[in-house]
């Protein structure tokens, strides 16, 4: 394992994670990286957990089919192991984004059909149902984002930007919240990325560009754009940020 850090965006400070005690003769999948990385931060408590997982594989050979997670602890300043199966794939993006409510970490799968979910109550993985359009809808996007709280999923497609939020966790009761018609910002819609959302607003990214759409007056905004030349696209770098993180001493 590498070396780790935690910085509260606050106060810019960086606190060292203790390393893990895996053997340098295994190593997560592929190159040593783990498939998942979360950031677990509960306010109330003052408290944090950071979780590592990938498919576990002996120096050398190909993965064994084990799913290797290591979770750090903040309270207990040290990190603990579990082991599963998994046979989840996951893309760049879909692994970035994840959502913590609930005391649970949430990724969507690459093939967006459901996610998976991470409780750290329990240190159980367990698979959790879409609405039903993120599924079926043929040429739609999906993204997994926080709104109040709530887990909530962004559908794009050519036209439309559908927002769902989960009302009842433990029942899996979907229902939409707001339907956006893309017409505005039609040429821009095959490169958008959803980073943030508010009650408010919806912030999203472009190659060069981050959009705001305001709910209540319907109106789009250009926020920030790249004014020199970009190799990798905006949304790479552009991430959700949170004043309540508390500080790491």
């Amino acid at each position: 394992m590498g070396v780790y850090y935690v910085c509260n965006p606050v106060t810019r400070e960086f606190r060292l994670l203790p390393k893990s005690r895996e053997r340098p003769v295994t190593r997560f999948y592929p190159d040593g990286e783990a498939t998942l990385v979360g950031l677990a931060c509960d306010s109330a408590f003052q408290k944090f957990n950071v979780v590592l997982a990938g498919s576990h594989r002996t120096f050398g050979h190909r993965p064994d089919g084990k799913f290797i997670c290591l979770v750090f602890d903040s309270e207990l300043n040290k990190w603990r192991k579990l082991i599963s199966f998994q046979d989840e794939h996951f893309t760049h993006m879909n692994k970035n984004q994840v959502v913590f409510v609930n005391n649970a970490l949430h990724w969507l799968t690459v093939s967006s059909s459901y996610i998976l979910v991470l409780d750290l109550s329990c240190d159980i993985w367990r698979k959790m149902s879409l609405p039903y359009d993120p599924i079926y809808g043929a040429g739609n996007r999906t993204y997994l984002l926080e709104l109040d709280g709530c887990l909530s999923v962004i559908q794009i497609s050519e036209a439309w930007m559908v927002i769902w939020v989960l009302k009842d966790y433990w029942k899996d009761e979907w229902c939409i919240v707001d339907k956006v018609s893309l017409r505005c910002i039609r040429g821009m819609v095959p490169g958008i990325f959803p980073i943030s959302q508010t009650t408010e607003y919806v912030f999203l990214a472009t190659h060069k560009q981050v959009l705001v759409y305001q709910r209540r007056s319907q109106v789009w905004k250009e926020m920030y754009s790249v004014k020199y030349s970009s190799t990798l696209p905006l949304w790479f770098s552009a991430h959700a940020y949170r004043s309540t993180m508390f500080s790491c001493n």
